[in-house]
């Protein structure tokens, strides 16, 4: 049956209408149609989307550096005041057994940390359990870490301080702050960055308050600063553990905590490795320098660490959505531009205190006046070993653990070799300095060949 005429010419109409306004939003797209109005808000609502979302990491991303602000600015009071209370030579010798106590307390619990902060992340309501086994093996770990603090004592510090100034130290960094870091660890996994970041800052922060309090004390030897340092993380553990740790029942899971430890060793391994491979200079330093000169490297080289602490906060985020989403560094634009960022900000950085400490020499003190001129001339150091730990950090995000520790040694080896070189060739201490940056240009260089041809290979699941 035919339509009447008049519908007809309706249906004309419309498919005219409906035509013009087609042609007519090509030219002029400010014309809505049902259809393009349907479009355009589901644009708005996936931009909407976007947004929301990276709001959310933003005030994520700002909650961490928040905290990392204040623990740079009370690491900076707290540095102060110890460099310029002990003497050159015992701070340097200070420096380095804490910087051994750092790298041996890798070894608690077997790396079982890196367990616990992939729980965190990725299954919180595990963390109960997890937690429950590092405190098992953290327990079974001690022997290890004993050893391992002897034979460090013997081949670095015998000669430079008594056995027990050493062992109040390594006890301060891997029995006291070590499970502090833990609690800062958890908190992050879990998105808690607010907490996270208080908890860091008020470390940070009765540390300098300890050191204020040493300031004054009347007698200012090492011996009485290793008591110091261990009140102070005490105090700070036992706020971390009461009022920042996640309230969860404690179960004992021993075949999990099996599938996970091979996983673990490697872990612990290659974080030994790693910090032997960041602070073996101070050791090399002190064993072949002497004291005095460990003192001066070690000021230079805690400024060059002030550097790093807005760039780990950064790192540590990073870490965390690669375990989410192991692809997301696939396009190499986005490795250069994370690399040179950086790399610029870290020399940055460096160059601001160099300027400050280049016009008021004793602004940081006495102590730091004395490695003022020195400063600048670590000029690329900050960068290039930030790089560095960055790397290192990109295979734990995507559990290549195996291959990380297997990296680090390499690594931890050609420094090794680099700086006995560097160290024996009678420079001067400014030229040392200078020498640094070629090191560590090196070093970036083999670590990047290392790196980034294993991000090609499928990251492992959690």
């Amino acid at each position: 049956m035919q339509p009447r005429v008049q519908d007809r010419c309706s249906l004309q109409f419309r498919g005219f209408r409906n035509g013009a306004l087609n042609i007519a939003c090509q030219y002029c797209p400010d014309i809505m149609t049902p259809t393009n109005e349907m479009q355009s808000t589901r644009r708005i609502g996936r931009i909407g989307a976007l947004l929301s979302q990276q709001r959310g990491l933003l005030r994520d991303y700002f909650s961490a550096v928040s905290g990392a602000g204040g623990r740079l600015v009370f690491s900076l009071i707290y540095f102060v005041a110890l460099a310029n209370t002990l003497s050159l030579a015992d701070f340097g010798r200070f420096a380095t057994a804490s910087a051994a106590g750092v790298m041996l307390s890798r070894l608690l619990s077997f790396g079982f940390i890196s367990a616990l902060y992939r729980t965190a992340t990725i299954r919180p309501n595990l963390i109960g359990t997890y937690t429950a086994g590092f405190l098992l093996l953290g327990v079974m770990s001690l022997p290890v870490l004993a050893l391992a603090s002897g034979v460090v004592y013997l081949l670095f510090f015998k000669g430079e301080m008594a056995l027990a100034i050493f062992a109040a130290v390594v006890f301060a960094e891997a029995l006291l702050w070590r499970p502090v870091e833990v609690v800062i660890i958890v908190n992050n996994g879990r998105g808690r960055f607010g907490r996270a970041s208080v908890m860091s800052i008020m470390g940070t922060l009765l540390r300098a308050l300890f050191a204020a309090v040493f300031l004054f004390w009347p007698s200012r030897t090492l011996a009485d600063w290793s008591f110091f340092y261990i009140a102070a993380n005490a105090v700070s553990l036992l706020i971390a553990g009461i009022w920042f740790y996640p309230r969860q029942r404690l179960r004992l899971r021993m075949p999990l905590y099996m599938r996970r430890l091979t996983d673990s060793v490697y872990v612990a391994g290659s974080e030994v490795l790693f910090y032997l491979q960041m602070e073996f200079d101070k050791l090399l330093v002190l064993s072949i320098g002497g004291p005095h000169l460990a003192g001066l490297y070690a000021i230079i080289m805690r400024l060059v660490d002030l550097t790093a602490i807005p760039i780990r906060t950064f790192s540590m985020m990073l870490v965390q959505r690669m375990m989410r989403a192991p692809e997301m560094l696939k396009r190499l634009r986005v490795r250069v531009g994370i690399e040179l960022g950086v790399f610029v900000v870290s020399t940055l950085a460096l160059l601001v205190l160099a300027v400050i400490l280049h016009f008021f020499p004793n602004a940081l003190g006495r102590n730091v006046g004395e490695a003022a001129p020195l400063v600048l001339l670590a000029v690329f150091v900050p960068g290039l070993r930030n790089l560095v730990e960055y790397q290192a950090e990109l295979l734990f995000a995507r559990g290549q653990t195996l291959l990380r520790a297997i990296n680090l040694a390499l690594l931890a080896g050609l420094k090794a070799l680099l700086l006995t070189y560097v160290l024996t060739r009678g420079l001067e201490t400014s030229q040392l300095i200078w020498v640094l940056n070629g090191v560590f240009a090196l070093l970036w260089l083999v670590s990047a060949a290392l790196t980034y041809p294993a991000l090609r290979r499928p990251a492992r699941a959690i």
